[in-house]
């Protein structure tokens, strides 16, 4: 049973506690990592005999194997597959940024370049559930941003196949190389390259506890996108609120993991309760129903707030990843809210709705991250050069300045190098020709 909370009753660290049982891999996962850097396929070949049940003939998904895939998936489920990519690129194009160049004074240049990332890792979770969703969400704000190859990888079935629903989404994603291959040596392989698998630039995409914490370990070889927590919802609603849709919409997120975090407030104590209820009648009727179980009896909370005004504020402490403001005039409400991952508006907004379909990014921070990180996006597949061109009068009309500055840290060299193209009257190179 979900526990209840009233605001100012108990202990703030029993409302704000999150759930921690982290299983520690990290010797287990450096283990892995050096054997593939070390062995290279062999590795991979030997971890998927062992960790799937699967003797490969080869790492690599062929253009055939795709095809496959996409003649064996649910037309219906292409067309929907379809639409979603539609709307997610739709979103994510306005998140395109330009280059600029300043040049307002004379003889003075300086800029910045945006330029895509190379090559870009994307991990696809297999398990207890498909992701096709995931393959979208990260794959096309990738080639928005103009990375040049995508590099999935996923882990295959013990017949040696990947989910055709995985493939498909790939194949309308643009993804442009898809490798056999998940776990810890997955990360590994891609940070670092094996015979199959490219070295990239930057890994992205969920993963349990291994995948996890060998992103944390090869960061610096690579950029990672973040170090992902279980799944997390917050409701914000008010007493007008329908209790079924709100249990619904909290299991959305129960069902994910058993340390999944499902949390409501509300100004109302006839809501809390009615949801408390609704959640009982709802739970049994899910297939991942033990699952949900377990997140809702540990992670689980209801907070009756005296306001919204501090049901928002609660909100903000928590720093959600998804957040849903079931309120009359949300609108009103959005200018507080200050740390969220993904805001759903209103009461005909399910979180769901953003996972699968609208268009902004499902790819969220968590564990209380909102409050300094961001959703994934186009930003996350580039990086920045910034560059600067003075001419020899230029550079006169403040070399003295430079000087002094460097002078104030104490780096004469620096200092000099401001100054010593002056001292003997030459011109550049550039300035003769």
């Amino acid at each position: 049973m979900i526990r209840i909370f009233k605001w100012g009753e108990v202990e703030n660290d029993a409302i704000f506690a999150r759930g921690n049982d982290e299983l520690d891999v990290s010797t287990a996962v450096t283990d892995i990592i050096a054997n593939v850097r070390a062995r290279g396929d062999e590795a991979l070949y030997a971890y998927a005999e062992k960790f799937d049940r699967v003797k490969l003939d080869s790492l690599i998904v062929t253009p055939e194997e795709i095809a496959d895939a996409r003649a064996a998936v649910d037309p219906r489920f292409l067309e929907v597959l379809t639409r979603a990519a539609a709307n997610i690129r739709k979103f994510h194009e306005k998140q395109v940024r330009n280059s600029f160049i300043i040049n307002d004074e004379a003889g003075i240049v300086i800029g910045q370049k945006v330029i895509p990332v190379d090559r870009v890792g994307l991990y696809v979770p297999g398990g207890t559930a498909a992701y096709p969703s995931t393959v979208l969400m990260d794959a096309i704000p990738a080639k928005i941003a103009g990375v040049r190859e995508v590099v999935m990888v996923t882990p295959p079935a013990k017949n040696g196949s990947v989910n055709p629903v995985i493939l498909a989404a790939a194949s309308i994603a643009g993804v442009d190389t898809i490798i056999k291959v998940g776990g810890a040596q997955a990360i590994a392989a891609l940070a670092y390259g094996t015979e199959s698998v490219p070295r990239v630039d930057k890994i992205v995409g969920p993963g349990n506890a291994y995948v996890a914490e060998a992103k944390r370990q090869v960061y610096g070889q690579v950029s990672i996108d973040m170090i992902a927590g279980p799944s997390e919802i917050l409701i914000v609603a008010d007493g007008r609120s329908d209790p079924r849709h709100l249990a619904a919409d909290l299991l959305s997120q129960a069902e994910h993991d058993r340390m999944a975090s499902a949390v409501l407030v509300t100004d109302s104590d006839a809501l809390a309760r009615a949801v408390a209820e609704e959640l009982e009648v709802q739970i049994p009727m899910l297939e991942r129903a033990d699952i949900a179980r377990a997140s809702i009896d540990n992670n689980g909370k209801i907070i009756v707030a005296d306001d919204l005004r501090l049901a928002i504020d609660i909100a903000n402490e928590i720093a959600p990843e998804h957040l849903e403001l079931c309120v009359d005039a949300p609108f009103d409400y959005l200018d507080s809210i200050r740390h969220a991952g993904s805001i759903f508006m209103g009461r005909n907004c399910p979180e769901a709705l953003g996972d699968y379909f609208a268009g902004p990014n499902h790819t969220l921070p968590t564990s209380g991250t909102a409050r300094f990180s961001s959703p994934l996006s186009v930003d996350d597949f580039v990086k920045k050069s910034q560059y600067t061109y003075y001419t020899r009068d230029a550079l006169a009309r403040v070399a003295r300045d430079v000087e002094y500055f460097a002078k104030q840290e104490g780096l004469t060299a620096h200092a000099r190098s401001a100054v010593i193209r002056l001292e003997d009257g030459a011109e550049s190179a550039e300035e003769h020709s």
